[in-house]
């Protein structure tokens, strides 16, 4: 900043300096306009650009980027690094210049070792076909945001946070931003919420992913994609939901199992319940014996929070 506006100074390019005395008595004069001093190796530098040049070829092209060096060896260069070099920040931006200096264009194409092929992953593909079916079956998608706010993941939902295998953020900067969604309702209860201006019914969906604690994990948690949809009207509209399950499943090729057994199909189990669902107007999904979804109707109390 300083060498950058040293030309409007009353005399140009004169700048003052100022002593600062810090508490333990040290005394730092500023602005430090001194040259930042950087060893540099000259075999890195030609590994990471892909060209063969020595040490002196290499100090003359660094000069020519306004950089002064000096050669210590056949494989160290000493770079001078000005202030008003601010871009400058690690030994990558030197090679940078270095290899502007010698000419992207007489840099030998080379293909990578690491070459591969680029192909879309079976979960995206899967996603985007779901999406498209949901949206020709009337619902409109939502992007929500990735982090919620504690209560919006457990106090509304009658749920403490302790029972949640949510991901805690150190330093939230707002209370709205506090842990990892650990679920796609809230977003959409949301949403819901600051379009009740809409005309009734109002159907949204969303396929992304949660965030989900996992000590077995190198990082600790793991995403989970997900598709959530709500039907929001005068009356609850239940059977749209339900069809609209039935429908995802037949697209995925998933048999309905009439008798209800764990060894195929997916059926619906309406012996539990959640104290954030409408009593006896709840449902598991139960797909080869494990749950892997809910459709229900949510309490008032639920939605009275985010209203």
């Amino acid at each position: 900043m300083v060498t950058m506006f040293a030309q409007y100074c009353s005399k140009p390019f004169e700048i003052e300096s100022v002593e600062v005395e810090q508490v333990d008595g040290k005394v730092i004069v500023y602005p430090n306009l001194s040259d930042r001093v950087q060893d540099i190796s000259v075999k890195k530098i030609n590994q990471r650009i892909g060209i063969e040049v020595d040490a002196e070829k290499t100090a003359t092209l660094l000069n020519r980027m306004c950089l002064q060096t000096k050669v210590i060896d056949s494989d160290r260069i000493r770079v001078n690094i000005p202030v008003t070099r601010a871009d400058i920040l690690h030994f990558c931006d030197i090679a940078e210049d270095c290899a502007v200096a010698y000419g992207f264009n007489n840099i030998r194409k080379t293909v990578p070792k690491t070459s591969c092929i680029g192909n879309e992953f079976e979960l995206n593909r899967v996603s985007d076909l779901l999406r498209h079916s949901v949206a020709e079956s009337g619902f409109i998608e939502a992007l929500t945001f990735t982090l919620y706010s504690c209560p919006d993941v457990a106090e509304k939902f009658g749920t403490n946070i302790e029972n949640i295998p949510a991901v805690h953020i150190a330093n939230p900067k707002t209370q709205d931003f506090q842990i990892g969604r650990t679920s796609l309702l809230p977003g959409l209860l949301k949403t819901v919420a600051n379009n009740q201006g809409t005309a009734l019914p109002i159907q949204l969906f969303e396929v992304s992913d949660v965030i989900l604690k996992d000590s077995t994990g190198e990082t600790g948690c793991r995403n989970e994609r997900r598709l959530c949809a709500i039907f929001y009207n005068k009356i609850p509209g239940f059977e749209k939901i339900h069809s609209l399950l039935d429908r995802m499943m037949t697209l995925v090729k998933v048999p309905y199992n009439e008798n209800r057994t764990n060894d195929k199909g997916y059926y619906l189990n309406n012996q539990g319940e959640d104290s954030a669902f409408f009593p006896g107007r709840h449902a598991q999904v139960i797909l080869c014996g494990q749950n892997i979804g809910v459709i229900d109707v949510l309490h008032p109390n639920v939605i009275e929070p985010f209203v």
